[in-house]
């Protein structure tokens, strides 16, 4: 599995979906072939599987690429940890909607759907609009959208448990569309005893054997359910949510202190230096017009997380609206 520390390499790629980033880097190289072939296709390629290593590729990219693959789910989780822990930090509480804004701010297109799965794990019968924490919002939504497909087929599962149906046969959900069904959270109300927890795992079990979606480890699971008799839905979500080891074999997420990212922390910090250098050392206009100066000639600092291709349309773009400055001030 993937961890923080490591993540997969050009071995894990080539077996597993190698043919997935193939298909994404020629489709963006027809897309943007003209920036492209300013600087060469094989730079292209470097930089784009680069990307795909550190796990920044998924930035501002649709919702269909950015769960089309596990590797995707979980630089997706990482880097939305890395950019909003600060929330945490801070203590602050955030309604679910708020979430989903910040969602939104990686993936536009990210649907609500999720978002509001994962805050009824952390709320479960309470309003939608209550407040919860960076870190319980965080790891319910590492459990719902990483597992999303294994999810669905276990709330089917707990539903004809709870009938005294036979979940032998379990229809697994495909998300190769991009759309996740609408799920219906089991009625535990009506029956607080849930299920008896040694046949769901065996269900579950089987599942995980035939699935060719990501599951949990199977003997974390067994592991989990060991400590009880009985268990409803919304509480084997929760218990998910809350096991460090199930969040270690993921890797996608810290299993220590979830606001502390010294990498992150050191990045930021040169990129402080970089700016406080250019306000500190750029010179005054004979007028004292220092904001003029900045306005027009400060140089461009990069973000270091957007691919080349990215970068290289941003600044096409800008030099077309500083020509048309330039021209209307003459």
């Amino acid at each position: 599995m993937l961890s923080p520390e490591r993540l997969p390499g050009p071995e894990y790629l080539a077996q597993r979906h190698v043919l997935t980033y193939m298909e994404d880097a020629v489709s963006q190289l027809l897309e943007n072939r003209e920036d492209i072939s300013q600087y060469g296709i094989a730079r292209f390629f470097t930089e784009y599987f680069n990307s795909v290593r550190q796990g920044t590729h998924i930035l501002f990219r649709e919702f269909s690429f950015v769960q089309a693959t596990p590797h995707n789910r979980a630089s997706f989780l990482r880097t939305f940890w890395r950019c909003f822990r600060t929330v945490g930090k801070n203590g602050d509480l955030l309604t679910a909607q708020e979430y989903h804004c910040l969602l939104q701010l990686l993936c536009p297109d990210f649907p609500m759907e999720l978002t509001q799965k994962a805050a009824r794990i952390v709320l479960m019968d309470d309003a939608m609009d209550c407040l919860m924490s960076f870190s319980d919002f965080l790891f319910a939504f590492q459990i719902q959208f990483y597992y999303s497909e294994f999810l669905e087929s276990v709330a089917a599962i707990y539903q004809d448990l709870l009938a005294g149906k036979n979940p032998n046969t379990v229809i697994v959900p495909t998300s190769s569309s991009g759309q996740h069904r609408q799920r219906q959270p089991p009625n535990d109300c009506n029956l607080p005893d849930g299920v008896e927890a040694s046949l769901f795992y065996q269900c579950v079990e089987s599942l995980c054997d035939r699935s060719k979606y990501s599951c949990p480890p199977s003997a974390l699971v067994k592991e989990v359910l060991s400590t009880t008799q009985r268990l409803t839905f919304s509480g084997f979500l929760m218990t998910l949510a809350k096991d460090q080891g199930i969040n270690r074999a993921l890797g996608a997420l810290p299993d220590k202190d979830l606001f502390l990212d010294p990498a992150m922390d050191q990045e930021l910090e040169k990129l402080v230096a970089q700016v406080s250098g250019l306000s500190i050392s750029a010179p005054t206009s004979s007028s004292g017009d220092t904001a003029n100066f900045h306005g027009r000639n400060s140089p461009r600092i990069n973000s270091p997380w957007k691919p080349l291709h990215h970068r290289r349309k941003i600044d096409a773009e800008s030099e077309g609206s500083n020509e048309e400055t330039d021209s209307s001030e003459n």
